[in-house]
């Protein structure tokens, strides 16, 4: 099993991130939270999880052992896969999905594509007893700030765009929730460079709320 990887970031897309090891070039797919923590020519460490398949391995990328446990951990839930599990990190970081499965927040587990009402039922009931409790203080529900470097490399708009359509949204549905979240990334632009993790997760309310 692969289970980390530490490289140069040489190349980076909406959905997956390329790091050079060893002079071989590993493409790792990522959520938009994981890749806004990249920079195009910076050394970079991430923790991976190797999916195997008849007719295909994937790796995917995390910002830490915690997300990639959560990850392998979402998919022993029935009816979850890796791109549904990377769906739920995309939307959730690892605290905030604890926290929710934890309260039985179906609203929260609802805003990830692909998971309606019956199936965030399951989820909670296959999994409250084994995700554990938040790792970190989460006050008033706000995310981890994993803001930064991919939106230097991209620009929020393809980040967040991206990951939509990654996702599951169609391209034009996408356009109408990132100009949804522009007057929020102005805000965060104040303060330093867009959490992309975070204008996803709006967006991603906006939609549910269309």
């Amino acid at each position: 099993m692969i289970a980390s990887l530490r490289g140069r970031v040489v190349a980076l897309t909406p959905s997956t991130a390329v790091l050079e090891v060893g002079g071989v070039g590993m493409q790792v797919q990522c959520s938009p939270g994981t890749l806004a923590e990249l920079r195009l020519g910076a050394e970079a460490t991430l923790a991976t999880s190797l999916v195997v398949r008849e007719d295909s391995l994937t790796l995917f990328g995390f910002a830490d052992d915690d997300e990639r446990a959560v990850f392998e951990l979402l998919q022993t839930a029935s009816g979850v896969g890796p791109r549904l599990a990377q769906a739920m990190l995309a939307v959730h970081p690892p605290d905030q999905l604890r926290q929710a499965v934890a309260a039985e927040d179906l609203a929260s587990l609802t805003l990830v594509p692909g998971i309606g009402r019956k199936g965030a039922q399951r989820i909670m009931l296959e999994l409250k007893d084994r995700l554990g409790s938040p790792l970190r203080a989460v006050a008033g529900g706000a995310p981890r700030d994993r803001g930064g470097g991919a939106a230097v490399a991209a620009g929020w708009r393809e980040q967040v765009h991206g990951g939509l359509v990654g996702l599951g949204w169609p391209p034009r549905e996408a356009d109408s929730a990132v100009d949804a979240v522009a007057e929020l990334a102005d805000e965060q632009s104040g303060t330093g460079a867009p959490d992309i993790a975070v204008l996803l997760r709006a967006a991603l309310r906006t939609l549910s709320r269309a």
